[in-house]
């Protein structure tokens, strides 16, 4: 697994005390479309991105942007926000009859678009990745893997369409059966 070291983005919150961690929220990063620079990500993340110099990102000036983890195209993962604090990444949003997802959920940004698809190496370290988190926090099952579409149906749509739910599941079970092949 390839880690960028950790980068503190300034924007989250305190996440409630008594809350386990139980939900991973997949996104695909909000960009324009195709436009997938490594120091605009960055930049975003870390509320720098000067969105005079970028035009194509005024949608996103002024506003919150947070993940606690981002795969780049590459599989490279870096991470912004600590699990123990709450991203700015879901607003209104539930689950399974419990409000405010981001009270109890990590989100993960997946880098890719109608332009650019997925890469196999995202969908494994994707993977990789939710299985880390579901070994440090035991209330996160396959099933409580979800994309943002999950918790906030008819106003968001991400992952999307080129998001391909089986290619995921079929890594997380691969990586599942190479844990338990290891285990003494």
């Amino acid at each position: 697994m390839r880690y960028i070291p950790f980068l503190a983005s300034p924007h989250y919150n305190a996440r409630p005390a008594g809350l386990d961690i139980s939900l991973i929220v997949l996104h695909a990063i909000s960009l324009p479309p195709g436009v997938f620079d490594p120091c605009h990500v960055r930049e975003l993340f870390l509320g720098t991105l000067d969105c005079q110099l970028h035009p194509g990102f005024q949608d996103l000036d002024g506003l919150r942007v947070s993940a606690h983890f981002v795969v780049d195209r590459r599989g490279a993962i870096t991470q912004f926000v600590r699990c123990g604090h709450r991203a700015w990444h879901a607003g209104t949003s539930s689950w399974e009859g419990v409000d405010n997802c981001n009270d109890y959920a990590i989100g993960i940004e997946v880098i890719g678009d109608e332009l650019q698809p997925f890469t196999a190496p995202q969908y494994r370290e994707t993977a990789r990745l939710c299985r880390i988190l579901m070994q440090h926090y035991p209330a996160i099952s396959r099933r409580r893997i979800v994309g943002h579409q999950h918790i906030a149906p008819g106003r968001k749509w991400d992952p999307g369409r080129q998001w391909q739910w089986p290619k995921f599941r079929r890594s997380l079970a691969h990586i599942r059966k190479l844990d338990l092949a290891f285990q003494p």
